[in-house]
């Protein structure tokens, strides 16, 4: 078998998942990643060793409150949240978009405005939208057709007196074009306004850093970023002492976070998600060099021949940039072909074994504002950092069989 294209430290890496092993190559990461081999080895030692609840004087009760609250400090730490209170988890950046939407529902009046972008992933449209049911006004923010950016200008004509919170993505999982969260977050707040971000699609590979964006809430899904299948939420600790309280009625306005966690968090899962800042933090020791770094850098190679590719072939249209540049975009990479459903596309790539998806993505609107079909969609190839060179070769040649050569 031909050795696999890697740089060391990456192919230490790849090692660190499960399930790698077979022959089929996987480009559908941006939907959900592979898990790390230590992730699942916590869960599934947590489970056998404290199958217990919080809360008791008895020490397995005790001990597993202890690792509770480790799996938050690390956590916190790994996006450089200040307290360990300000992380929330949940079932997933779905459902935690909606209880924040919830605890801020009391907060706002009618009148106020909210704004939401066309791009994003239909998780952060949908809560902020379900409040016009209570007055409040919504707006959109378009992206700029010629690049697919968030246009600034646009911004500032939107920002008003009434703004209240301006929710967007950091990366779009269709465009996968990096927007400026510094900059947007400082316009946002000289309106007086807060931000809302979607780092789902951007949180597995590059390093998040909530207090250096000056962030108010933060949102992504873990079981993107090789953990186990849950949401994590980070928000600024004294916003989160103004929200509402959404869980049992008698707990405390400090009571963080347990009243925005409805039902509390899986013990079992948080804990295992403590594996996801060890494994950087390790791979950081032992290399002695920045793990994001070399994954940007590593994400770009995979995503340059696929992008020259596609941006080459006239029957093609691709959703984005065609740079690779990893200071512009993401190795998320959406396209459509003049002619061929993206449904036969992406069925013929399965019989290659070469596992990628076709829709919408839940980014609907993105589609729509573009002028694409929603149903049939486009074909979306991610990359993590565990994909290899030699897999981006076999994609490459296969889309040249099915698409034809440019």
């Amino acid at each position: 078998m031909k050795k696999q294209q890697l740089e060391p430290a990456l192919i230490d890496a790849r090692r660190e998942f499960a399930g790698l092993e077979s022959d089929w190559a996987y480009f559908d990461n941006a939907g959900g990643s592979f898990t790390l081999r230590r992730v699942i080895e916590r869960v599934g030692e947590y489970m056998q060793t404290m199958p217990v609840q919080l809360g008791g004087n008895y020490p397995l009760s005790q001990q597993a409150a202890t690792r509770q609250a480790e799996a938050m400090r690390q956590l916190a730490a790994f996006v450089n949240a200040a307290h360990a209170e300000e992380i929330l988890f949940g079932a997933s950046s779905t459902a935690l978009t909606w209880q924040l939407a919830r605890a801020m529902r009391p907060l706002l009046k009618d009148g106020d405005e909210i704004v939401i972008t066309v791009m994003d992933h239909e998780a952060n449209r949908s809560p902020w939208l379900w409040l016009r049911e209570f007055g409040v006004t919504v707006r959109s923010w378009e992206i700029d057709r010629d690049d697919f950016s968030l246009s600034l200008r646009k911004l500032d004509e939107l920002l008003n007196q009434r703004t209240r919170l301006v929710c967007f993505s950091q990366c779009s999982n269709l465009l996968g074009r990096i927007e400026p969260v510094k900059e947007i977050t400082r316009r946002v707040h000289a309106a007086g306004a807060r931000v809302f971000v979607d780092g789902v699609a951007y949180a597995p590979h590059r390093r998040v850093d909530v207090r250096e964006w000056d962030v108010d809430f933060y949102v992504c899904s873990l079981y993107k970023i090789f953990g186990p299948h849950i949401g994590m939420l980070y928000g600024r600790r004294d916003i989160l002492l103004e929200l509402a309280n959404i869980n049992h009625e008698y707990l405390a306005a400090d009571a963080l976070p347990y009243k925005l966690q409805p039902g509390g968090a899986s013990y079992e899962l948080a804990w295992g998600a403590a594996g996801i800042p060890e494994y950087f933090s390790r791979w950081e020791t032992e290399s002695g060099s920045d793990p994001f770094e070399e994954i940007a850098r590593h994400e770009a190679r995979l995503a340059t021949p696929l992008l020259a590719f596609l941006a080459a072939h006239d029957d093609v249209t691709l959703l984005g940039s065609p740079d690779a540049d990893p200071l512009v975009r993401l190795p998320i990479i959406a396209f459509r072909h003049a002619t061929l459903p993206s449904a036969g596309i992406a069925a013929a790539l399965a019989d290659r074994r070469l596992a990628v998806k076709h829709g919408h993505f839940h980014s609907r609107r993105l589609l729509e504002f573009l002028g694409v079909p929603p149903e049939d969609g486009v074909v979306r190839v991610s990359f993590a950092h565990y994909n290899t060179a030699d897999e981006v070769e076999r994609l490459v040649s296969a889309l040249g069989e099915i698409l034809g050569n440019p």
